[in-house]
């Protein structure tokens, strides 16, 4: 979405504000669109954001952003629409897992030689391995890493006390683990959500047993990697946890509800559920910590880890919406974001700054993120079809519902995968 397209002056100075030296004037205004998760456009969140705007902006006269929240679906369908009608957002986020189709549909620039362009310092900021998923080859790169996640395992540690669990050692195993699980049913309270109805609940499982050489995509020969005994032994652990579950999905209000009101034990989620429970402690006394997830031998931990990423769109502002881009992941930035809200990021400088590192949640999800699977990687080589997710939620579900044994659910989950994909 553009309502103004020409420049005033040549960008020369497109890398200025990133590190600091100032920005470029433009002959006419220019309004950038920069559509971005609804968590970061309300709150606190939304105030910092319209600070980074308003400092680019002054950095750069005529330049003007509009900032609009909006929900997964709607990001993804707003932005896909957007390239079919030539009416993309200039600048904006969305999942790194997202961004094969995004580039198919033609939503983003490559912005390989932009980068490249920025001092090394800048570039060297950024989390490595984050840097590389958003290039399927040498000289192509499609987005800048944002902020992210690793799964922690939200503790409420007044049910544990009530289940007599020692809460002062987390669980190393996950034979630890599904003790303290069981020892929570029997004082009458529920254990875990029901991890079979959301797919990053079934990949955060996988990983206590998996990683991410048995997860993902082969797409030279379109077929999954997930590793059938490895998923045989997955599903064993969703139908243990039958019983033991509340029967709400780990994204639902109600599993938070269960949580603040002492009747959950356990919720694996990401960091952005903190605020709410953070909120509770003050207002209700809500006892709880976040402790990595336990795999099955001390020192592996379960989870997956994803990145949200900035992307800028092909066109005539391309110059300009990459200039900001590359302002808000920059270190300064990223590191008054992760004071702010205490998350992790993308840029590997920030969280490496003495004042973010020493944040509890940071420092549990720099851990975190470090030892859990990719949740869909590779990234940006090729879309994945929408049968692959429901294909793992369908047959995790009904494996725990007892229509299959774990080994007839795992091989008819791997044998209908390879068609999903093939097809």
């Amino acid at each position: 979405m553009r309502t103004y397209t020409t420049l005033r002056a040549a960008i020369a100075g497109a890398t200025l504000l990133a590190v600091g030296c100032g920005g470029a004037a433009f002959a006419q205004d220019v309004t950038l669109e920069y559509w971005v998760y609804s968590d970061f456009a309300q709150g606190d969140a939304l105030a910092l954001q319209q600070e980074f705007i308003k400092e680019f902006a002054d950095a750069h006269p005529g330049v003007k952003i509009n900032i609009t929240g909006k929900g997964d679906d709607d990001l993804t369908a707003g932005q896909v629409a957007g390239a079919a009608s030539g009416n993309v957002p200039d600048v904006f986020m969305n999942a790194q897992h997202i961004g094969a189709q995004l580039v198919e549909v033609g939503a983003l620039a490559n912005i390989y030689d932009k980068f490249m362009a920025l001092p090394e310092d800048v570039r060297n900021q950024f989390d490595k391995d984050a840097l590389d998923t958003c290039m399927p080859k040498p000289d192509e790169l499609y987005c800048l890493p944002y902020t992210g996640f690793g799964s922690l395992l939200f503790r409420n540690l007044t049910v544990l006390e009530k289940a007599g669990v020692d809460t002062t050692t987390p669980p190393a195993t996950w034979d630890e683990w599904f003790a303290q699980m069981q020892k929570v049913k029997e004082a009458g309270m529920y254990a875990i959500p029901d991890e079979t109805l959301v797919f990053n609940s079934i990949g955060e499982i996988y990983a206590t047993s998996g990683n991410s050489d048995t997860w993902g995509f082969n797409w030279d020969n379109r077929t999954t990697r997930i590793d059938e005994a490895t998923m045989t032994k997955v599903l064993q652990k969703f139908v243990d946890m039958v019983p033991l579950n509340t029967g709400t999905s780990r994204n639902d209000q109600a599993t938070k509800d269960l949580f603040i009101s002492n009747q959950l034990a356990f919720h694996t989620i990401g960091p952005w559920v903190n605020p709410t429970y953070a909120e509770a402690a003050k207002t209700s006394g809500l006892k709880y910590d976040f402790v990595l997830i336990p795999g099955d031998t001390a020192g592996k931990t379960g989870g997956v880890r994803s990145y949200e990423i900035v992307g800028v769109a092909p066109g005539p502002n391309e110059d300009v919406a990459f200039e900001f881009a590359s302002f808000i992941t920059e270190k300064t930035q990223m590191a008054r974001w992760a004071k702010l809200l205490s998350r992790y990021n993308a840029n590997a400088a920030a969280m490496a700054d003495p004042e973010v590192s020493a944040l509890p949640l940071i420092k549990v999800s720099v851990e975190a993120a470090h030892g859990a699977m990719n949740l869909a990687a590779p990234y940006f080589v090729d879309s994945v079809p929408s049968c692959y997710n429901s294909t793992v939620i369908d047959y995790a579900s009904a494996t725990s519902d007892g229509e299959y044994t774990p080994a007839e659910g795992a091989k008819e989950m791997i044998a209908e995968l390879n068609d999903c994909l093939a097809n």
